[in-house]
């Protein structure tokens, strides 16, 4: 915890049906100032392990898409400084400690990447596109927010200086086959409402081409094939993505 309120963090999660993560999500964020979690109503027992939490601020909130959530539960936070994080990833203790010492600086930035080690079930994936993966996950709360028009892989718009940790932040994205494509269907679903409401029509580029050069550039360029199998698991479930996406966009147009 800090002492001083202009080095405070609040720790801020969205979540869906966590209930395999959320119990250790909160013990690795036990070093910020609060924690508050805003949950989509989940149907397992994600609530009930949240709120058995004293340490915790627990929100319901109805889900429209990520920067709306997102941008609700940085309404709620107490603190200057913002920590957020999704339920699958984890802060080891060096990144902790840099977190804390980032935050202390009279010259801090106003915003800070986080590379992140993507995990394919327990063991690190080092190629297949996610060897660059970063994204802002702490920042100051009056220097940013998420642009409203984007549904999926929102995007922070930080108004001001931006810095780098680093240390990575482990993601255990891929737990198992069948949750990843549902993710991965997920997404792909949200993006296309995404992109009908700026009235963009689908054709056989997107079909085919687009899906089919996302693996090429996942498997081959960015050396997917290094990864042997799980490169090639996750190139395919991420061209799947944008696959939904356009089969998803067609069908909207034809309602």
């Amino acid at each position: 915890m800090n002492s001083s309120s202009e080095n405070k963090i609040s720790g801020l999660v969205i979540t869906l049906n966590e209930e395999k993560n959320i119990q250790p999500l909160i013990d690795n964020l036990s070093f910020a100032d609060e924690i508050i979690i805003v949950d989509s109503f989940s149907s397992d027992k994600t609530a009930e392990i949240a709120k058995s939490n004293p340490s915790v601020k627990f929100i319901e909130n109805k889900f429209e898409n990520y920067s709306a959530q997102r941008n609700f539960a940085m309404s709620l936070a107490s603190y200057p400084w913002i920590l957020f994080l999704d339920a699958d990833e984890r802060i080891p203790d060096n990144l902790k400690e840099e977190i804390i010492a980032t935050v202390k600086k009279p010259d801090s930035k106003d915003a800070y990447f986080f590379y992140r080690k993507f995990m394919f079930k327990n063991s690190p994936l080092l190629f297949s596109g996610w060897q660059t993966d970063k994204n802002i996950r702490l920042f100051k709360k009056d220097k940013a927010n998420y642009v409203p028009d984007r549904l999926v892989h929102e995007k922070l718009e930080v108004r001001g200086s931006v810095g780098k940790l680093k240390n990575q932040l482990i993601h255990y994205s891929y737990t198992d086959y069948e949750s990843y494509k549902a993710k991965m269907t997920s997404y792909g679903k949200l993006k296309a409402q995404e992109l009908f409401s700026k009235n963009m029509k689908p054709n056989f580029f997107h079909y085919y081409i687009k899906p089919a050069y996302k693996f090429f550039h996942s498997y081959v360029i960015r050396l997917g094939i290094l990864d042997g199998k799980k490169g090639l698991t996750i190139s395919y479930l991420n061209a799947y993505s944008i696959f939904v996406r356009f089969k998803e966009l067609d069908k909207l147009y034809r309602k």
